[in-house]
């Protein structure tokens, strides 16, 4: 199992953010971004809005899902303690934009010592931007599915390496359809890519994508049914490209609202 926070190189689109580690709010040049190994295309209009990329002062990077038009839900080993947090917005010419976070919660529940031990545990935590985010990011509803069937599909967004080991692959949000395999359950997900079914190597979450959604279609719309929390190469060795592990919402959803209203901001409907 991998753990999908850092990446080692820069990619061009935020070149110019290396002024900023000398700044107090260093290193938020973590590595980034594109997202999903294999061949995933650049996700639609439609998901890339719900998307975010966070970085931290460790160097590190991860992605997250706007569920109001303030607050980001991502892994909470994305965000740790001693650590500042900035979320990043890129214009159309991919210039980045750094946006200052005010107040992160981390569920209660959640240990790292659990997930480093490939078990399962609350690995959701919620970033509250100081300003609200621009309009071209909109927010995504939280699902409301508590079952999970084998076969069942998600579509997860992500802006991690495209190209395992590569950051410069990074930067776009990229989307891979994938669907449920192994023993689904509320505690912890797999998903595969069903051409290849974890055998050979397909899409999947790398570098990067750690906290991205995954999607669950709901009443004709997309909704956040988990976050990505690691990953595995081709038969469940290390690396991308074989399963992606994700943590259901289902389990969470109660705590996230709360969590929310104490920050002050109501959750997509």
């Amino acid at each position: 199992m991998r753990l999908i926070v850092r990446m080692r190189s820069i990619p061009a689109a935020l070149a110019g953010l290396s002024a900023l580690v000398l700044m107090p709010v260093s290193s938020l040049l973590p590595s980034p971004a594109a997202a999903m190994v294999g061949d995933a295309p650049p996700a639609s209009a439609s998901i890339a809005r719900h998307v975010v990329m966070i970085v931290g002062s460790h160097g590190t990077s991860c992605t997250g899902t706007l569920i109001s038009q303030s607050v980001v839900l991502t892994a909470a080993h994305c965000v740790q303690p001693g650590s500042d947090y900035k979320l990043v917005r890129f214009d159309a010419a991919r210039n980045p934009t750094l946006l200052p976070v005010a107040t992160i919660a981390r569920h209660p529940g959640f240990e790292m010592a659990a997930l480093l031990g490939h078990r399962a545990t609350a690995d959701v935590a919620l970033l509250k931007a100081e300003s609200p985010l621009p309009a071209s990011f909109a927010p995504a509803p939280l699902a409301r599915r508590t079952e999970i069937a084998v076969g069942d599909a998600f579509t997860v967004a992500g802006m991690g390496v495209a190209v395992r080991g590569d950051g410069r692959s990074g930067g776009t949000v990229r989307a891979a359809s994938l669907v449920a395999t192994g023993q689904p359950g509320s505690l912890q997900l797999r998903l595969v890519d069903a051409a290849t079914k974890g055998e050979q190597p397909g899409r999947g979450a790398c570098t990067g994508d750690s906290g991205a959604p995954a999607f669950a279609e709901e009443d004709g719309r997309l909704a956040v049914a988990g976050v990505v929390s690691w990953s595995t190469g081709p038969k469940l060795t290390a690396g991308c490209g074989g399963l992606t592990g994700v943590t259901p919402l289902s389990r969470y959803r109660s705590w996230i609202a709360e969590a929310a209203q104490k920050l002050g901001t109501r959750l997509a409907p």
